[in-house]
């Protein structure tokens, strides 16, 4: 079994959306309504936007006009985060725009966030190194910025029933998480801590909640992808695992389309502050 035998990226995040939708921590949201409230639009920054669902979930849940700045690597993921905000209006109904920009969201400064009100994220932290959490960070503090950043892995998954291959692939699966790429040490489980000590470090008022995904029956299909993943990201970091693992596949899937697997994946939520 390797990752790449998950589904292609942008319908993993299309299938992975209500589970987020689930999981994101409202009371930080409602932390928030309190600064934005302004006749002018509300600009907000959102970094690595993928299909935009961080955007369609928190606009619905601010008022006010508001205008989005979707940043991404990949273009074509931008234009179908754009195109799905078509029709989204703000919690009191106000419109709500968008514009795209493509590049690297890591080398942001405080001037290209000088004119936001807001900056968020969503499954993005795990994903970057300690040094570019620093430079987001900064970028954020430096301009004055709230940042809100969702649904960050913390590496601690529960399944039932339980197994005793379970612990061995999670930890697999974590160090596969803070493995190097292209000589990039990535900071997988350890983001969460590593952004909440860069912004103290910088004043900031950090409150962090948990977000966790709780799968059951109804998102069987979303358990079984993410098991893939999940199972395969740690027999590549472990190849002695892929023996074992094929027996455990197979009874994990089996349970999953017999309704009979429950899945806690455990994230957290920050919202920073100044």
């Amino acid at each position: 079994m390797t990752v790449e035998e998950t589904l292609p990226f942008a319908d993993w995040l299309r299938l992975r959306e209500p589970a987020d939708a689930a999981a994101r921590a409202e009371d930080l949201v409602d932390a928030l309504r309190l600064r934005l409230t302004s006749d002018a639009p509300t600009l907000i920054h959102d970094l690595g936007s993928g299909t935009g669902s961080m955007s369609r979930w928190l606009a619905a849940r601010l008022p006010g006009p508001q205008h989005w700045v979707l940043h991404d690597r990949d273009a074509d993921l931008l234009s179908r985060a754009a195109d799905a905000m078509t029709g989204v209006t703000a919690a009191d109904g106000a419109p709500v725009t968008v514009s795209t920009r493509c590049g690297d969201l890591t080398r942001l400064t405080a001037t290209d966030l000088a004119d936001s009100a807001l900056v968020t994220a969503s499954a993005l932290l795990d994903m970057l190194t300690a040094e570019e959490v620093e430079r987001v960070v900064a970028a954020c503090a430096d301009a004055g910025r709230p940042a809100l950043f969702a649904l960050s892995v913390t590496g601690q998954v529960r399944l039932t029933p339980a197994d005793p291959l379970d612990p061995v692939i999670e930890a697999a699966f974590n160090d596969h998480q803070r493995r190097t790429v292209d000589g990039r040490r990535l900071l997988g489980p350890d983001a969460v801590a590593a952004t909440a000590a860069a912004f103290a470090r910088r004043g900031g008022n950090v409150r962090e909640r948990r977000s966790p995904w709780r799968l059951g029956p109804e998102q069987a299909d979303l358990a079984a992808e993410w098991f893939r993943g999940w199972l395969g990201a740690a027999c590549e970091q472990r190849p002695e695992l892929a023996g074992p693992a094929q027996a455990y596949s197979e009874r994990r899937l089996a349970d999953a389309a017999a309704g009979r697997l429950g899945v806690l994946v455990e994230h957290r939520d920050l919202l920073a502050q100044g």
